[in-house]
Order: C-alpha cells, then sequence, then structure tokens
C-alpha cells in the first residue's frame, strides 16, 4: 500500500501526468480494499467448514444409528428364517432316517405271506376243530407276523385291481401295493414286538407254494436236519404235549404235516394230511363235474326214450298194415 502518489491532485497543466497517478492511486486503493475482503470470505469459509463438520459428524452418527437399527430389526427375521431352515432340514433327516430305517427290516414280505398262507390252509383247520387257541409266544401266532396288518388291509377288487385299505389308492398289481406298503406305510409296521415269519420258511416249506420257485435242487442233509430241529422246536412251543389232549394231537399232527418230509430220504412229502385248500378244490372240482354231466345226462335218457318212442309207434304201423294184407 503506497500514498506517495498523492501529488497528482495538486497538478493540472498536464493530463496525462496526472491521469497516471489516479489511475495507480484507484488501482492501490481497490487492492486495499479487496484484499481484506478475500480475509473475510476465507475466514468465513473456514468458519463455515468449522460450522459444517459437526452437522457432516452428526448426520453420520444418523446414518450408523439407523444401520444397526436396521441390523437389530432384520435379525430376529433372519434368526426366523435360519430356524425355519433348521426344523425343514430336521424333518427331512428324519424321513431320511426313516426311510433307511425302513429299508434296513431284513424281512421277505413274499417269503412271510407264503409262510402264512401254509399256516391258514395246511394248521389252521385243523387248530379250529380242535378248538385251541395259540399261545402269544408261539411264532406262528397271528399276532407275530410283521406284515399281517398290512395284508389284511388289501383289497383285491379284481384280477387287475388291488386296493390299499389305508388310504384307499388302487393298483394294477399285488407288488405295486406291497411297494406302496413299503414307501407310504412302513411306519404302521410293529416292528418292536413282530417277527419276520419268513424266518420259518425252512421248516414250512415254503418253496412249495411260492410261484417264483425254482426248479428241484439237490437235498443238503444240513439243511434238511436244521429245518427239521426247527419244525420240532415250533411244534414244542406252540403245541405242548403237557396242555391236554387237543394240544397232543395238533402236536403229532404238526411233526406228521411239516417235520416228516425234512429228510433226503423222500420218504414223505408234505402237507400229507391235507389242508383247507385241498378239500374246497376237491368239493368245487365236483360240485362243477355233476353240474356239467348231469345235462348231458338228461339229454341222453331223453333221446334214448324219443327213439324208444318212435320205434314202438313205427312197430304198430307195421304190424297194422301187415294184418290189413291178410287174405280173408
Amino acid at each position: 500500500m503506497v500514498l506517495t502518489t498523492t501529488k497528482s491532485v495538486g497538478v493540472t497543466d498536464n493530463f496525462c501526468q496526472c491521469e497516471a497517478p489516479l489511475v495507480i492511486l484507484t488501482i492501490q486503493t481497490r487492492d486495499i480494499y479487496a484484499k481484506p475482503k478475500l480475509r473475510s470470505e476465507s475466514r468465513e469459509g473456514e468458519m463455515g467448514r468449522e460450522r459444517l463438520m459437526p452437522c457432516v459428524l452428526f448426520l453420520m452418527s444418523l446414518s450408523l444409528q439407523a444401520s444397526v437399527r436396521a441390523h437389530s430389526t432384520s435379525s430376529p427375521l433372519l434368526q426366523k428364517a435360519q430356524d425355519s431352515e433348521e426344523r425343514a432340514g430336521a424333518r427331512t433327516l428324519k424321513q431320511e432316517q426313516d426311510q433307511e430305517h425302513a429299508h434296513e427290516i431284513h424281512c421277505s414280505r413274499e417269503r412271510s405271506r407264503a409262510a402264512w398262507k401254509i399256516i391258514e390252509e395246511y394248521l389252521i383247520p385243523f387248530v379250529d376243530r380242535e378248538k385251541y387257541q395259540i399261545p402269544r409266544k408261539c411264532k406262528l401266532h397271528p399276532d407275530n407276523d410283521l406284515f399281517r396288518d398290512q395284508e389284511q388291509h388289501k383289497v383285491h377288487v379284481d384280477i387287475n385291481e388291488w386296493r390299499c385299505g389305508y388310504c384307499k389308492k388302487s393298483f394294477r398289481a399285488e407288488k405295486y401295493l406291497d411297494q406302496h406298503f413299503d414307501n407310504r406305510h412302513y411306519n404302521l409296521l410293529n416292528v418292536s414286538h413282530s417277527k419276520c415269519l419268513a424266518d420259518l420258511c425252512g421248516a414250512l416249506h415254503c418253496d412249495l407254494v411260492m410261484e417264483s420257485r425254482s426248479g428241484k435242487s439237490k437235498c443238503n442233509p444240513a439243511a434238511a436236519a436244521r429245518n427239521r430241529h426247527l419244525c420240532e422246536s415250533l411244534a414244542d412251543s406252540c403245541f405242548p404235549v403237557n396242555q391236554g389232549p387237543s394240544a397232543n394231537r395238533l402236536h403229532e399232527l404238526f411233526l406228521r404235516q411239516f417235520c416228516d418230509a425234512h429228510t433226503c430220504s423222500g420218504g414223505r412229502k408234505p402237507f400229507s394230511r391235507g389242508g383247507m385248500r385241498q378239500t374246497s378244490v376237491f368239493y368245487l372240482a365236483i360240485s362243477i363235474l355233476t353240474m356239467m354231466l348231469l345235462p348231458i345226462f338228461y339229454a341222453i335218457v331223453y333221446l334214448y326214450q324219443r327213439e324208444m318212442r318212435k320205434g314202438t309207434q313205427e312197430l304198430k304201423r307195421i304190424t297194422r298194415q301187415g294184418r290189413k294184407t291178410k287174405p280173408s
């Protein structure tokens, strides 16, 4: 800031000489006033920035609190979702474990069905005739059959239709219904108390009644002796000889019906005392044969009598004609 050029106020002879100092003075006075203005603006900027910093910090704190609140409000929903996923996973795991447990049941449904078929046809008729109650500890008791309840819930509607007694679903063949029981109703199996009836097939000759049995194989003496021992143990546990006359007779029948055939000599055949099926089939065959032969018999008798009547009438006619032709 230089103010020594103030002499231009008193100089009037030369316009140019006084004009330049005036310009310089003007510029210098403008500089004098401009510099404080710039300082004031910089101070105002610094003060504005100082006032703005708390606002920025306040806004940052608000955003941080909002994010914390959002996380705190969303965490219960996230926890619920995680809990539901864990429960769904637990249910899926339980179902898989149940299915694995169902497949862990090593018991043939087909052979169990064959064993019960033999019991029902070749033993139960004699037991009912004696009015004997098979004890619960006997392995031949119906309650000891693992698949008995499911087998009783089979409805054979037609030759090509089987129906589930639990859910009323229909199937074309019995094997598909068996698969349905294994997949959908395996939880109804009484695994804890029931036993596998197929384990008794060796004593009951299941291979003789199964449709898928193979051809006659060579007899194994060890297997025959083992099956005979199992058969005799069944007779002792199911029909104790000290339980009365009925149990004694059934014990003897069981030995003759099932146990005597377990030998490689080939002297005896199983089911030698017959059964319910053989009796019913025999009477059914006799009835059908009688119904077929009776109409034929009556037709033959009718034709014979008609021919006899025709022959008699023809003989009478010939006799009359012979009498008329005789000369008087």
